[in-house]
């Protein structure tokens, strides 16, 4: 299709006119966008309907200079070009009025979100506006609700961490001190010769060892906790086979459950692999059966099963407790928590610290823990993430290292 001649599209035009009045409007373009820049930065800490204003006072006046350019230059009568002239300066006035009330619109609405934040200093909730807001701003708004709670789920576990913290100290001024002092007046009782019999010298020395041993085992929790507590726990993991983890805690707890005459049984499926800590995850479970045991009455039982279920390796640990009550079941894992009202009282006086480093070494792996009531007794469970994805979905379980049962 051949190109028309510009005398066909604008009859009565001609070409060193149309230059002429394109690069007016082209330097009007350039000078009111220079001037829109300039206010923009001018206005750059102002408030954004002012910036909108703006904005459309230099879209407008670039329109318009340019069509009343074209009207002076190219349309013939003094009356013609007064009526468009008119008629862009009334469109003018329509666009401006439509930005202004945009602006305030814009304004009004970032108000209303500001003072929904201020209020949160006052009552410690931070409420989203009822009215509608424009994108940007209701963008925001969902923004700041979703950060106003997840700050308070952080004050939450902080004040609870002081809770902790609290008790910890409370815990460590009376399970401290009392051995201790147990030590200091046997130490002065064998160093006043006050005993001489070789039978209780004997004894002393044995009672001193065994305080000596437990205080041993608290610093060795405290260190392991406070590690926790300051996200300073180093793991090591590597791949280790859910069956070796039950049967290494098995072993090592039988000879606990035999001298309390506990029957301790082990199993779990085979082939299933799980990327962990073993010395610390060994730990945790380790824990979780030592506590079982002392809280199982001679002659229960208490059952170690390895399985997968809801796509994650799991380590049950079930016993013959009798149960905890409902009430005391969220604070099972908190510092120094003993919940003796609960379960058999223990006359080892255990510091109560085993069950929070199980779960500050399950959930530092990734996993979770929980305990419930189940039957004669309660079962701790961890659940930690699998290996791979091609381990096996059933199997029938498998005794981690043959029936363990300690004598009656």
């Amino acid at each position: 299709m051949s190109a028309m001649p510009l005398a066909d599209i604008m009859p009565g035009v001609a070409p060193s006119d149309l230059i002429g009045v394109t690069g007016a409007a082209a330097g009007i373009a350039v000078a009111t966008t220079l001037v829109g820049v300039a206010l923009l930065k001018a206005l750059s800490r102002q408030s954004m309907g002012k910036q909108l204003i703006v904005i459309v006072i230099v879209t407008l006046a670039t329109s318009l200079a340019s069509c009343a350019v074209v009207a002076i230059w190219m349309v013939e009568g003094a009356t013609d070009r007064e009526v468009i002239l008119e008629l862009l300066s009334v469109a003018g006035l329509a666009g401006i009025v439509v930005a202004i009330f945009l602006a305030r619109a814009f304004n009004r609405a970032s108000r209303t979100l500001l003072s929904a934040v201020q209020e949160v200093g006052a009552s410690g909730a931070f409420s989203p506006p009822a009215g509608a807001l424009p994108a940007e701003l209701a963008g925001l708004s969902h923004g700041l609700v979703l950060a106003h709670n997840q700050l308070g789920k952080s004050r939450a576990r902080e004040r609870a961490l002081e809770t902790s913290r609290r008790e910890l100290v409370a815990w460590v001024s009376h399970d401290l001190r009392t051995p201790l002092a147990g030590l200091r007046a046997m130490a002065e009782a064998l160093e006043d010769e006050v005993v001489i019999d070789p039978r209780e010298v004997s004894h002393y020395h044995t009672q001193i060892r065994r305080e000596t041993d437990r205080l041993s085992s608290m610093i060795d929790d405290l260190f392991e906790l406070s590690k926790i507590h300051a996200g300073a726990l180093r793991l090591s993991p590597r791949l280790v086979g859910l069956e070796d983890l039950v049967a290494e805690v098995v072993l090592s707890t039988e000879p606990v459950a035999r001298a309390k005459g506990i029957r301790l049984a082990g199993s779990a499926i085979r082939g299933v692999p799980v990327l962990i800590d073993t010395p610390e995850m060994g730990r945790a479970v380790r824990n979780l059966v030592t506590n079982a045991i002392r809280h199982t009455p001679p002659s229960g039982l208490v059952e170690v099963l390895g399985e997968i279920k809801g796509g994650m390796a799991c380590v049950r640990v079930a016993d013959a407790c009798g149960g905890i009550p409902p009430a005391d079941l969220p604070r099972v894992f908190d510092v120094a928590f003993r919940g003796e009202s609960a379960r058999t009282p223990d006359p080892s006086g255990a510091a109560g610290l085993g069950l929070s480093i199980a779960r500050g070494i399950v959930e530092a792996h990734s996993g979770q823990i929980g305990v419930r009531n189940v039957g004669p007794g309660c079962e701790f469970v961890i659940r930690l993430p699998l290996a791979r994805t091609d381990v096996p979905r059933a199997s029938s379980p498998v005794r981690a290292s043959g029936p363990i049962q300690a004598a009656r």
